[in-house]
């Protein structure tokens, strides 16, 4: 009886264990890949990405015309004491979801003045220059905001609005996701 205890208690600690730790040498090099000549190199090869196309201004350039149902932004809200996890999509159109919790989705429209506000917030080169980590000490509880638009990802703090951003938060629908859970 104690030895098959024994045994219980070492599987449920080792087990998780490993599948943390991993089982194998995690310096263990690659296979080698074959270039175009045939031969085994040394190391993999990969192609460098390439570079997100900026203006002067720091802001993102992008000569492809969205479709309507295309995403325009997306914001996700976190935090708080329920741990609230909401989200905000607004497509090019002015349709936007919103989805809060468990609740289903609801969806809307945005007129076209209310579209062309948000675009002129998200595009306005003082947006490009909001950081896009928090800046400031957390807030203990406070909400997490994570702006989407383009191929720029910005990550605000419950207190941290700069009037580029505060722009963006009241050209929404509604002022953004909701943060009640």
């Amino acid at each position: 009886m104690v030895r098959r205890r024994t045994v219980w208690v070492a599987s449920a600690v080792l087990v998780p264990w490993l599948a943390v730790s991993g089982c194998g040498d995690q310096d263990t090099p690659s296979p080698p890949t074959v270039t175009q000549q045939g031969s085994a190199a040394a190391t993999p090869t990969t192609a460098p990405a390439p570079p997100v196309p900026t203006g002067p201004d720091g802001t993102v350039k992008n000569d492809h015309e969205p479709g309507p149902r295309e995403v325009l932004v997306e914001v996700n809200v976190n935090g708080g004491l329920a741990g609230v996890r909401n989200q905000l999509i607004v497509h090019y159109d002015g349709g936007y979801t919103t989805r809060s919790g468990t609740e289903p989705p609801r969806t809307g429209r945005m007129t076209a003045a209310e579209v062309a506000e948000l675009r002129a917030a998200l595009e306005d080169p003082a947006y490009a220059k909001v950081p896009a980590r928090p800046t400031g000490q957390p807030v203990a509880d406070g909400f997490q905001y994570v702006f989407t638009h383009r191929y720029r990802v910005v990550v605000a703090g419950e207190g941290e609005r700069p009037p580029a951003l505060r722009r963006v938060f009241e050209a929404l629908p509604d002022g953004g996701p909701p943060t009640d859970p």
